[in-house]
């Protein structure tokens, strides 16, 4: 066997044997209202779409206002099983941040937050 079929079957070999990719984390893949958007009128609901599924029992949806003032929403429903939404009541125009943490069907927990602003008319 030459040299260059050895190290062929080396390289082949280790192709065979690395890991596959890590999964587990879902992590925000959208958002409504849209991440950093400015939108006109209060919408009706904040809905977040992750990249796998989440167990809505140990996850939360939280609305502050530009204060830090906790902003009273809907109860959490889990109408898919990667997407979060709470309703919302009317908001004065203003910047609002949205704080999620959610775990993964395997466990694995994620959390981040990101803002949006109501225009109002």
């Amino acid at each position: 066997m030459t040299a260059r079929l050895v190290l062929a079957a080396v390289v082949a070999a280790l192709f065979l044997l690395r890991s596959p990719p890590a999964r587990g984390h879902a992590f925000l893949e959208h958002a409504e209202p849209h991440v950093g958007s400015t939108v006109g009128a209060t919408p009706p609901s904040i809905t977040l779409t992750f990249t796998e599924e989440i167990e809505a029992a140990f996850s939360k949806v939280e609305l502050t206002d530009a204060s830090g003032r906790r902003i009273e929403t809907g109860a959490l429903e889990h109408p898919e099983s990667n997407v979060l939404t709470v309703s919302l009541p009317g908001l004065v125009p203003g910047s609002y941040t949205v704080n999620w943490s959610v775990v993964s069907v395997d466990t694995h927990a994620t959390d981040g937050h990101f803002t949006f602003t109501v225009k109002g008319s």
